[in-house]
């Protein structure tokens, strides 16, 4: 009767002490997956705060240039294709991230050509409303570079996580997946020509 009493005692801690590692494993994923989606809503709501400054912009560079017709129209197409695009964090794969990242890197050169537009306007330049603005969207873009780290410090943890032995049965278990990461896109080791 004893020797039962100890080898049940035995399998019921080695039951329990399974059951804590598991549970322990399982809720870190948790958390961690939930950083990452938070840190994703953080970078959305950068890139929404690029979006909603553009309107302003364009307003105030059309009227100074309202000859630049063909340049103001592509931000707004730009603009109007960006915020159409929303991945959900729940499926944030590769593929969505890149059209994601696509979308507002497009966005991203037609402000730089709007800017770049500006110069030969000294009036506009020097008009207090358009150098707020650029003051803005300058700030908002460092913001967006800055969420983009945390967006990806945090994938790289979750990702490091899930991989790592034996957490990944667990997370092969409960179908925790890698997240992507955003990356430099193409060209963008090469430094811009600058001409005067």
């Amino acid at each position: 009767m004893k020797k039962g009493l100890v080898v049940l005692l035995v399998v019921a801690a080695v039951v329990l002490g399974l059951y804590s590692w598991f549970k322990g494993n399982y809720n870190n994923m948790v958390k961690m997956d939930e950083g990452v989606q938070a840190a994703w809503s953080q970078v959305e709501n950068v890139y929404q705060r690029r979006a909603d400054l553009i309107p302003n912009l364009v307003a105030t560079v059309k009227g100074y240039a309202s000859h630049e017709q063909e340049t103001l129209e592509g931000v707004i197409s730009a603009r109007s294709k960006a915020t159409q695009i929303t991945v959900d964090p729940e499926n944030l794969t590769p593929e969505e991230l890149a059209r994601f990242q696509k979308a507002q890197g497009e966005l991203g050169s037609a402000l730089g050509r709007l800017l770049a537009v500006t110069e030969n306007y000294p009036d506009l330049k020097a008009n207090t409303n358009f150098l707020e603005l650029q003051s803005q969207l300058e700030g908002t873009e460092n913001r967006i570079t800055v969420e983009r780290q945390k967006f990806n410090e945090a994938a790289r943890v979750y990702n490091t996580t899930i991989r790592q032995f034996p957490k990944n049965i667990v997370a092969g278990m409960f179908g925790f997946e890698k997240k992507p990461y955003f990356e430099a896109q193409e060209g963008a080791q090469q430094a811009p020509k600058v001409e005067f």
